[in-house]
Parts: C-alpha cells; structure tokens; sequence
C-alpha cells in the first residue's frame, strides 16, 4: 500500500503508537504536533488521510479542518478528549468522515482507516454491487436488488446524495440544503419523512435491509 496517513497529535507516545499499528499494513505516515503545520504539509505532500486531534497547540483543529475542505476532499478522522456532544456535532456536521474520543483503542483507529481507504479507492460501481443500490441519474431512477424503486423526486435525491457519499454523516439541515433547490422553508421533520419512506421501500424488496443509518443528535448516512 502507498497510501500514507498524516496523524495531527500533540501526544508524542500516543503519534507514535498509531504510527506503529499504522505501518505494519504497510502504510506510510508523518506525524504532526502543532496546528500551524498542517496546512502548509497538506498542501505540499497531499496525503491520502488524515488523523486530526482538536485539540492542537498552535491552531484548532476544527478550525484547520475548515480551511482543509476549502481545498481538500481527503477522509479526515476527528480524534479528541472532548467528550461534549456540541464537539462530535460540529466535527461531524463540517463534514468529517469519522470520529473518536480518547483514549481509543489504536487496534480501532487502524481499522477506521482501512475502511476509510478502502471506501475511497473502490469504484462506486463496486460498491453498488455490496449494497444492491443502481443509481440512473440521468434517468432519476433507482433500483434495489435488480428491482426498481418508485421514488419522488426528493427521495431520488435523498438516495443519491447518501449513495455517492457512503459512510459520511450529515446533519438535517446539510440534507435540505441539498433536496430542496428552491430553498423553501421546511423542518427537519421532513427529512425524517422521506428517509422514513425511502427505509419502507427499500424494505418493501428486502425486509433486513438497513443501509441508511440514524446518528443520533445529528442526521443520516448511507453504510453499506
């Protein structure tokens, strides 16, 4: 494997554990310790993932994060003391791919990341063939387990958005942001609405089936 993984930690024993468990799956890894490094590195040496503690001398890590996805689309796993549920919220609504509270179990981290890596390198047609979900958009079709889906527009939509951004969670209000493109005022209850309705017609063709996942506190993903 020549993915290599940048870790963001101000504990030096803790760095160099995960690197340990890290480069034995024959990744390759730089370690960080102060948040003003971490852009300048980034935009230089484009890791494939990164391991980002919030709380870093130096600079925020949320507020590295920000700036990250300004630029930046690679998986990004949150790691902190902060035990809060406005931190894991904020973390996960700016769009952060996973999240782990200390002390973790490095074994644990190792594998997020490989699942992480695995998620971004398989085509979507791959991933297609684990879940049984076919997505036509041209067509604004969908089909389930070689069976097609009669969805609205909206619940296509809702589908799609999950399905080309597997395993990421976002919150009610990034979800209306995207159904709705006149931007009419509705309330989050809608968006449970329709994944209500799109969970019953997905289990309408296979009654086990549980691909959209509820986060509680904070919204929806797609997990194959």
């Amino acid at each position: 494997m020549d993915e290599r993984i940048l870790i963001v930690e101000d504990e030096p024993k803790l760095a160099q554990v995960v690197g340990e468990y890290l480069n034995q799956l024959g990744l390759q890894t730089h370690w960080l310790d102060n948040g003003t490094q971490v852009i300048p590195w980034v935009r230089e040496h484009q890791p494939n993932l990164m391991i980002l503690d919030l709380m870093l001398p130096g600079r925020d890590g949320l507020d590295i994060f920000r700036e990250l996805r300004t630029f930046s689309n690679i998986p990004v796993i949150m790691a902190t003391a902060r035990i809060d549920e406005i931190d894991r919220l904020i973390g996960l609504e700016l769009g952060a791919d996973d999240y782990v509270c200390k002390p973790y179990s490095p074994r644990e981290l190792t594998v997020r990341v490989k699942n992480l890596l695995r998620r971004m390198t398989r085509p979507l047609h791959e991933q297609a063939s684990d879940s049984g979900i076919q997505i036509n958009a041209e067509c604004m079709e969908a089909s389930f387990n070689g069976q097609k889906l009669d969805l609205t527009p909206v619940e296509f939509r809702l589908l799609e958005y999950l399905f080309n951004h597997p395993a990421r969670v976002y919150s009610r209000a990034q979800l209306m942001d995207r159904l709705y493109d006149d931007h009419r005022i509705v309330t989050d209850r809608a968006i449970d609405s329709h994944v209500k309705n799109l969970r019953r017609k997905l289990q309408s063709i296979e009654p086990e089936c549980d691909v959209i996942k509820s986060i509680y506190g904070v919204g929806y993903k797609l997990e194959f």
